[in-house]
């Protein structure tokens, strides 16, 4: 998979750039760095897939999504807004925290902007071209064809041009709001790691800053130190690139199957509920318990019981397992007292 993905991408280069002919070679290097993150991605989502939890989530997500045909404009339209609120809003940041939602929002959306405008660049799939006959118009070329033409001293073009420092801006403040809860939020720094909490944080901030030095340069400083620049910056990307698959930001491509997770759990408690052998109540839908006996047993777990009333532990309702567990340990504690007990 990883293999595959990787040709695509490349094949796409080619053909997006027309072969080539508007592919900077001076952006080789950040190209490279892309395909080999491409590979390194899709190589490890396709191990994290082969994993039984995983797996079976995976599945039983597409199977809850398209399972009634006549559900499935609904469900479109759910997923849509849940798209909407979960991942574009950011709600299930919101509700741990204001200052983490906004650190998290700022990130995100800062990072997006930058992948949106850099990556078909890099690739050749964009362009842009002065207006035969007017050298102050600019026209955007998509994949060789032409789009929409500006002025180059409009409004429209100074936002344009300048996408990646509104992107480093976004990316900065959050950054820095991430920083400071890293360092004042007593809970969040007594587990954080290095490799996993501050190093994504510097590596975004020494891209966004050494990009927005580089604008600085060209704009304000007649091209003063351009050069070292222009490698110090490619430098902190293509490091962030080659790091992408193996570090924190992974769960940037993992998130997205929580939807598909939102389903299976809506689906569950619509469908008939698992009642506990000891207690009788119910306490989770009978197809969670029945994936989760399946996913133990390719584990390796085996939690089946000699009662042909109970079948497996996890039939048991949670209170009643720590119930269990007490009475076994009550029980080997008597056992043990008449033993010793005995003349």
């Amino acid at each position: 998979m990883g293999a595959l993905a990787t040709l695509v991408l490349a094949g796409l280069i080619v053909i997006g750039s027309r072969n080539l002919a508007h592919f900077d070679a001076a952006l080789v290097g950040y190209t490279f760095a892309t395909v080999f993150a491409v590979f390194g991605i899709v190589y490890r989502y396709a191990m994290w897939l082969q994993r039984p939890p995983t797996k079976m989530y995976w599945r039983r997500g597409w199977q809850v999504f398209f399972l009634q045909p006549r559900y499935l404009l609904s469900n479109m339209v759910e997923l849509a807004r849940r798209f909407a609120v979960e991942f574009v809003a950011n709600r299930f940041i919101w509700r741990r925290g204001k200052a983490r939602w906004g650190a998290h929002w700022l990130i995100m959306w800062g990072c997006l902007l930058a992948a949106a405008i850099t990556f078909p660049l890099v690739f050749g799939w964009i362009h842009f071209e002065t207006v035969p006959g007017n050298l102050d118009w600019y026209r955007a070329y998509l994949f060789g064809f032409p789009t929409v033409a500006f002025p180059v001293h409009s409004l429209f073009g100074f936002m344009v041009f300048h996408g990646l420092v509104w992107a480093s801006f976004l990316v900065i403040a959050g950054v820095m709001l991430a920083m400071r809860r890293r360092m004042t939020d007593h809970g969040a720094a007594a587990v954080q790691q290095f490799g996993e909490d501050f190093l994504p944080l510097i590596l975004l901030f020494a891209i966004s800053v050494t990009g927005l030095m580089l604008t600085a340069s060209y704009t304000w400083m007649k091209g003063y130190a351009y050069d070292f620049l222009a490698i110090l910056h490619a430098i902190t990307v293509i490091f962030t690139l080659l790091w992408l698959p193996f570090g924190k930001f992974f769960h940037i491509f993992q998130r997205p199957a929580q939807l598909g997770v939102s389903f299976y759990k809506d689906v569950g408690r619509q469908t008939e509920q698992a009642a506990c052998r000891r207690c009788g109540r119910a306490f989770a839908s009978k197809m969670m318990v029945q994936d989760l006996i399946t996913v133990e047993r390719e584990l390796g777990f085996q939690y089946e019981v000699d009662r042909d009333d109970t079948e497996h532990f996890q039939w048991v309702c949670p209170k009643c397992r720590r119930a269990l567990f007490g009475l076994a340990q009550g029980a080997m504690w008597a056992a043990q007292h008449e033993i010793e007990a005995r003349p």
